[in-house]
């Protein structure tokens, strides 16, 4: 039945919600679209290595000119993940969310027309400033809207987006260049992220997520190990009930100390971050080690490593489910999970670039590649569970910002400075002692958990003050 004339349709559509089937399904209907967004977020992002030949030709651009219109972009993300995080947990994090995608989606179309490098760089110095805190803040809006039995395998769905969102963006980018054109590629992503973020505009608001976030009283079973939190959340559904009253609790903020002054979350930023490490390596590196060490041409070695992208992508959300099964009962076995996830990457890579090419090293390579950022969605789980849900944006940004600093944009400077003087292989054959560190900082933040448990309660009480 279509609504009255002169009635909005938003408050049609907040009077349907109380449906229960509705309440259920309402949290999977953000996350489709956050996740759409963070995939038009890195398609954007990455479009523009697919375009570099005919781009480079039309504007006289050098190879050092077009790396910086890449790094620009990583560069404005490590700088603003934090404070933009802590903005949004401020100001609101759907608002927030809107806002960057219409930032990066604008300047992705001031891209298309740009004349010359200096607006191109301009245009990306933007694209990079609104997609600095996507990740953090989306993750961040997703987990609260789900209990915490899920939450490592959320995590890692939305973490694995990117390497999903920089495939598809390359493949289509390519396509569209050599059809229509290199700007018409990079059009065609902006008009992406404009249609999905007016539709996440219109479906996803601020006061129908913070009912879904809200859980009532009277619901901590108190589970082995449970922060105070992921006990209140814990229901019989995956989902995070609405009140039936439809009445909001207030808003209340922990410091922003608490982000560091927990022990075990900052094991779980660490572990994080050096564990991401090897990640990027496989990323950055696979293309011409296949080049290298099996004689492919540049295009075969691309492909074939393109395999392994995505085998590191499908990993992280295979280990996230396999992580949140196994800990149903018993929270910090996220951490021994996660240890084991390491355990089999370390032990698959460091063999495999001892053997000679064939079929046996692509084997444990590509076990390797499904293992080396298995962790990931456990990391975020775990930092999730022991901070406050008022600061939760802000602490995905200190993960993100770890995730960069010790690993995504450490891995490929490192390893070409060791391949300058080992050779590439020689590179790869240390790169997976990175392990051994990450795995010990597991360990401690395993031993230090329950400490973790006891400094969240203690924030708790003091808010709630």
């Amino acid at each position: 039945m279509s609504p009255r004339p002169g009635v909005d349709m938003s408050d049609a559509v907040e009077r349907s919600a109380g449906h229960p089937s509705r309440r259920r399904l309402y949290p999977w209907i953000v996350f489709a679209l956050a996740f759409a967004l963070l995939l038009s977020d890195y398609m954007s992002r990455q479009v523009l290595s697919a375009v570099f030949v005919p781009l480079g030709q039309e504007l006289d651009l050098d190879k050092g000119q077009l790396g910086s219109l890449i790094s620009v972009v990583a560069l404005m993300v490590g700088l603003l993940t934090l404070p933009v995080s802590i903005l949004a947990d401020r100001w609101g994090r759907v608002r927030s969310l809107t806002v960057m995608a219409v930032v990066w989606s604008l300047a992705t179309l001031a891209c298309a027309f740009a004349q010359s490098y200096e607006q191109l760089l301009i245009a990306r110095f933007f694209v990079g400033a609104g997609e600095a805190a996507y990740g953090s803040v989306g993750i961040a809006l997703v987990l609260g809207l789900f209990a915490p039995r899920v939450h490592a395998a959320l995590s890692a769905a939305f973490m694995a987006g990117g390497s999903f969102g920089t495939m598809i963006g390359t493949a289509i980018g390519g396509v569209v260049a050599v059809h229509v054109g290199w700007r018409w590629s990079i059009g065609a992503m902006a008009v992406l992220g404009l249609l999905l973020v007016a539709a996440f505009k219109l479906i996803v608001t601020e006061v129908r997520v913070r009912r879904s976030q809200y859980n009532g009283p009277g619901r901590n079973k108190n589970p082995r190990n449970e922060s105070p939190r992921e006990a209140d959340d814990v229901t019989s559904t995956d989902v995070a009930p609405e009140p039936e009253t439809g009445e909001l609790p207030p808003a209340v903020r922990a410091p922003l100390s608490s982000l560091f002054t927990n022990p075990a979350v900052m094991c779980a930023y660490i572990g994080s971050g050096l564990q991401m490490f090897m990640a990027a390596v496989m990323l950055t590196w696979l293309p011409t080690y296949f080049k290298e060490s099996y004689g492919m041409g540049v295009d075969e070695a691309a492909g074939t490593a393109a395999v392994f992208v995505m085998l590191v992508g499908s990993g992280m959300i295979v280990c996230g489910c396999a992580a949140d099964r196994v800990s149903r009962t018993d929270t910090t076995r996220k951490w021994t999970i996660g240890i084991a996830f390491c355990g089999v990457a370390f032990i698959a890579l460091l063999t495999a670039f001892r053997l000679e090419t064939g079929p046996g090293q692509l084997i444990l390579l590509g076990i390797g590649a499904f293992f080396c950022a298995g962790c990931s969605g456990t990391a975020a789980a775990t930092v999730a569970s022991l901070t406050h849900r008022s600061v939760q944006a802000s602490a995905m940004g200190t993960l993100t910002l770890a995730n960069n600093l010790l690993g995504l944009a450490a891995a490929p400077f490192l390893i070409g400075v060791l391949a300058d003087h080992l050779t590439l292989l020689g590179a790869l054959r240390v790169a997976p002692l990175v392990y051994l560190p990450a795995v010990a900082a597991m360990y401690i933040g395993y031993r230090l958990h329950p400490r973790g448990v006891a400094k969240l309660r203690a924030v708790t009480a003091g808010v709630a003050r």
